[in-house]
This record gives structure tokens, sequence and C-alpha cells, in this order.
């Protein structure tokens, strides 16, 4: 499988990670990348950038040594209501839009029926783009009803091989799930790295060997070119 472009990493902006935007760029051309996307985290996260930070991303050129960048945000489910940690004003700014729920964040497990729900509400924002990680264990959520909802709301579900190799322990079984829900349904995917360090960037391996197990082909992997991606993730 051949993947172009990564839509999931993290800045040293983002408090917790250790690469800056030059240092992914040139690992994105060192293995042959031909995009990437920064998606710090939302500004309810700790130790993450001020609101200030995503309004001002229209400085970082869309293209840097030959690759093209996107201007993004892993945005924080606050509440019950759903509500994201960026104003709708700065997030129609951004190229894309991932949204998650992360503990001590605003909005805390509930429970598969109660997150689903706020899920719900949550994608009812139309800037939403990409759900990222919804096989997490510590957040679950019904599978068939997300896809569904995903699907209809013009939402990709996202594929994470961090989850598999450094955090959310468990993630497999419901991954895998849901992976085989989105080709029932007839849905797409984009597989990430969710790289914290700029030589986590090559690192797909696990996602690409969950996706093979669940029947997806590069047609349902919506990272594996930018015509693609401009289809199902920038024209939302």
């Amino acid at each position: 499988m051949n993947i172009i472009a990564d839509l999931h990493l993290h800045t040293v902006s983002s408090g917790h990670a250790y690469s800056t935007i030059e240092e992914y760029v040139a690992q994105a051309k060192k293995i042959g990348l031909m995009a990437i996307g920064i998606s710090d985290h939302g500004p309810a996260m700790p130790g993450a950038p001020h609101a200030y930070y995503f309004s001002n991303m229209g400085m970082i050129p869309k293209m840097m040594d030959g690759i093209r960048v996107y201007r993004g945000i892993e945005a924080n489910v606050m509440n019950d209501r759903g509500e994201l940690d960026l104003s709708d004003h700065d997030l129609s700014r951004l190229d894309f839009v991932t949204a998650a729920m992360h503990p001590l964040c605003g909005y805390e497990n509930q429970g598969e029926e109660k997150n689903t729900q706020v899920l719900e509400k949550a994608l009812e924002n139309p800037h939403i783009n990409i759900i990222a990680h919804p096989g997490n264990p510590k957040y679950p959520i019904n599978i068939e009803k997300t896809v569904s909802m995903a699907k209809e709301k013009g939402v990709i579900i996202e594929i994470n091989n961090s989850s598999f190799v450094y955090s959310r322990a468990g993630s497999w079984e419901r991954c895998l799930a849901f992976a085989k829900e989105v080709k029932r349904q007839g849905w797409k995917v984009i597989l990430s790295t969710d790289s914290h360090i700029s030589p986590m960037l090559v690192n797909f391996d696990k996602a690409i060997e969950l996706v093979a197990a669940a029947g997806l082909s590069d047609e349902d992997v919506v990272n594996t070119s930018l015509e693609k991606i401009e289809k199902y993730v920038l024209k939302r």
C-alpha cells in the first residue's frame, strides 16, 4: 500500500511532542511522502497551544521544500454537547479538522451509549473532517452507528498506527472491527502515524496490516493519493 501523506502529527507546540514543522518536512522528504498535515492538539489539552496559534497558521507556507503542508488541528470534544475547543471561526480557516476524545480535556468517558451520542452531536459541526482513533477502548463508541454517521456527514475514520505501538493499548480488535465495518458500509479510512517526533513519520506498518486484514485496499484508504485527500478530506 502506497501511503503518500500523513495528516496526524504533532509538533513541539503540542507540549508533549519533540519535533518542529521543518524537521517533519525534512523527514517526509527523506522517506518519500508528498504531504504532511500539522494537527497539534487543541487548547484544552494540557500544554497545548493557545487559540492564537491556530488562527495564525496561515503564515505556514503551503509548500516547504517540495512537501505540501496542510494546516490542521486535533480538536478535543469538550462536553456533553459535543462542542470542540476552538471557535468555528478559527476552525473554518484551517485545511482540516480532526476530532477526538481525550482524558483531562473536558469530556470524560461515560460509556458506549453516551459517548456515541456525544460524538453524534460533535459531528453536527461542519468543520470536522476526520474522527481520530475511534477504536480507543478508553472511549468506546458504537462501531456500526459511528461509521454510518461518519459516512452520512462525509467524515473519514482514522486507523491510528500509534494506537498499536505506543499508546491506547487494546485498540487492535476494535480498530479491526471499525475497518471491517467501513468495508461493509462502503466508506473510507485514513491511516496515520500520530507522530510526536519526526522519526515516527514512517511508521504505518501495523495500520497497513490491519486494513489488509479487514479487506480494505488502496482505493478504500484516502491518503494513498493527493486527489483522494482533496476529495474526501479538504472538500468537506
